[in-house]
């Protein structure tokens, strides 16, 4: 049984919280089954990354960046035209000073 999509971001945001960083839902989605964009900042080099959950050739759930930019604006600016194309999607920001994703499955190289 797969874990309601609601429920596995709040988990996620909680274990930030309690990880010591900051960590909000800006948009939420579909309670059951929307995608998920995860926005990582790490505010001692600037950087930002975007992370979309994706299934890998096996069929296993990965997270892949979707975007190659490290600017916030770019980033955001592809949160954006994927909201406007799914209305259901979830887009999750976490701030950390050790740039942790807090994700618990594998990135998938692009």
């Amino acid at each position: 049984m797969r874990l309601s999509t609601d429920l596995w971001v709040y988990a996620l945001v909680r274990r930030a919280q309690l990880a010591g960083a900051f960590a909000t839902i800006v948009r939420k989605g579909d309670a059951r089954g929307g995608a998920v964009l995860i926005k990582t900042f790490d505010p001692k080099t600037r950087e930002a990354r975007l992370y979309a959950q994706a299934l890998s050739r096996d069929g296993e759930s990965v997270w892949m960046q979707p975007i190659s930019s490290t600017a916030e604006s770019d980033l955001d600016a592809y949160a954006e035209r994927a909201s406007g194309r799914d209305p259901d999607i979830w887009i999750v920001e976490i701030e950390d000073p050790d740039a942790r994703r807090f994700l618990t499955e594998p990135l998938e190289d692009g």
